[in-house]
């Protein structure tokens, strides 16, 4: 039995810079190659972010989307060079299906970075719907919290990624700015905060506060710190 190996071409040219060859490997008994990290097992990536995916069967959306909560887990508390068994293991699939998802380390860490970053956009509307503009604001930034969190277990191996290709992160960061922005064009134009609030600096603030912190308690650190930055935001602002 043969399986077509990815192997990093590197020299600069990012994640998709892969060169493809044909080599034996040799099962292991879970269905996985014997040494699952170096080389990995290429397969054709089902992940809805593929303009030219096929539609997922349900079994396999749900075990892609299990193997997403499992490593947003995972990489949160251990890093993002966490062993992938154990992911596989609390997503409750075999190591080898990880891999058909996910073909390499860095595919599965920008899909969890990427999934984090949309779920954070997405919250705007459906804050700024549920609640006034105030509390929508300062629930977001809570939110933006528990996004860094993650981006927190991730960030070493996301600045290895960055440097072989600058562009790799860039519709993220594009979105998250344009989300923070629709946020506060909102709350100001309710009056509730300052109106020269700025999408970029609200970022670089939150991102700042939580990616500072240590200890087991930073999450309530940056709770405290991130309640400062909202009350500045509502400074002066006519409806405060």
């Amino acid at each position: 039995m043969s399986y077509a190996i990815r192997e990093n071409a590197g020299q600069g040219k990012g994640r998709s810079a892969v060169s493809t060859k044909t080599a034996p490997v040799q099962p292991a008994s879970n269905g996985a190659a014997a040494h699952p990290d170096v080389p990995e097992l290429q397969a054709a990536d089902q992940s809805p972010e593929r303009g030219d995916a096929k539609p997922m069967r349900a079994d396999a959306r749900r075990n892609r989307d299990a193997i997403l909560t499992a490593a947003t887990d995972i990489f949160s508390e251990h890093g993002a060079n966490a062993p992938l068994e154990d992911v596989a293991r609390q997503a409750g699939v075999g190591i080898g299906t990880l891999y058909r998802h996910f073909p390499t380390r860095e595919d599965l860490v920008f899909a969890v970075y990427k999934r984090e970053v949309d779920r954070l956009c997405s919250a705007v509307p459906e804050l700024l719907a549920e609640h006034d503009a105030a509390t929508a604001t300062r629930e977001w930034m809570i939110r933006f919290v528990d996004y860094a969190a993650t981006k927190r277990g991730l960030v070493s191996l996301l600045r290895s990624m960055m440097g072989a290709d600058k562009n790799l992160l860039a519709e993220a960061k594009g979105n998250l700015h344009d989300a923070a922005g629709e946020l506060l064009t909102a709350a100001a134009a309710a009056g509730v905060i300052r109106a020269d609030a700025d999408p970029d600096d609200l970022t670089r603030a939150l991102g700042g506060i939580c990616m500072t912190g240590e200890g087991p308690d930073w999450k309530d650190k940056a709770v405290r710190l991130v309640d400062l930055v909202y009350d500045g935001l509502r400074f002066g602002a006519p409806n405060s």
